[in-house]
């Protein structure tokens, strides 16, 4: 499940969840899954069947995905992004058969660490502060709904969403650095570690105001993080990227990112009940 929806699950549900279980008789585990998280004007689906039962996907997936449809109808309808992880023919047919089309693309990027000196160096005399919980909350806010006004994902955020990223294990307000400009937020790189076999640096945010004259900080920012992370003991660094967002895929590429893998996202427009 995508980071945002498994915290969704974890959290209990905030307004706009439904979670959909499907069970067979004589399964002591549940078979089937979807996931019903309301976003930024939008509506997120994801959807997990049992590895014990992939080749029932065509039997269980359309009953799971026909559940959750119906949660969005009654709650008023609204467009939909359905996420596939490494999409098929089989999920190509079921969204087609729930009235969804192929929709977005999101580009996982990776390259190793550390970055070349050429590279480190764009971020020098850039002056980052470390954001620090409660006190730079609302600032931050202002600053990430701005930045990502349009955005299904990271738009819209509200004190408890930040409040539970922070309360995560991986959370770590060294890694979460902050730019300002007489005196007023403007931008920042937020870095999450995965802790796995390899220390891996995911760019979890990065934005700047959209009124801000940049001067190239964005890909400052990023860099500046990055260096932080290697500094941190991480030896790859990672981001998601919409495939669309050619100003954005171009300044990782520069950096030596390339792309690992690419998810999708089916999409309609569920019309209200």
């Amino acid at each position: 499940m995508s980071d945002h929806l498994w915290l969704d699950l974890r959290e209990g549900g905030r307004k706009g969840f439904a979670g959909v279980i499907a069970r067979d008789s004589g399964h002591s585990h549940v078979v089937g899954y979807c996931q019903v998280s309301r976003g930024n004007g939008s509506w997120a689906i994801d959807l997990v069947v049992h590895p014990h039962h992939r080749y029932d996907m065509k039997e269980i997936g359309p009953r799971l995905l026909d559940e959750a449809v119906a949660v969005v109808a009654a709650e008023g309808g609204g467009h939909v992004h359905w996420w596939v992880f490494e999409a098929n023919n089989a999920h190509a047919e079921l969204a087609k058969a729930a009235g969804f089309a192929p929709g977005r693309h999101l580009l996982q990027m990776r390259r190793p660490l550390p970055l070349e000196p050429e590279h480190s160096a764009t971020a020098d005399g850039l002056v980052l502060t470390p954001f620090v919980p409660e006190v730079d909350e609302e600032e931050w806010l202002v600053l990430n709904n701005a930045a990502f006004s349009d955005h299904p994902e990271q738009g819209g955020w509200t004190h408890d969403t930040i409040r539970s990223r922070a309360g995560e294990p991986w959370f770590d307000p060294s890694l979460f650095l902050v730019h300002r400009t007489d005196g007023r937020m403007d931008g920042f790189c937020w870095m999450k570690i995965h802790r796995e076999e390899t220390l891996t640096a995911e760019i979890y945010v990065i934005g700047v105001h959209p009124a801000s004259v940049s001067h190239g900080l964005g890909r400052r920012l990023a860099v500046a993080g990055i260096n932080r992370a290697a500094g941190a003991g991480a030896t790859e660094a990672m981001l998601y990227v919409d495939s669309d967002n050619v100003r954005a895929v171009a300044m990782y590429t520069s950096l030596g990112f390339a792309t690992h893998h690419t998810e999708h996202a089916f999409v309609g427009d569920v019309p209200p009940a």
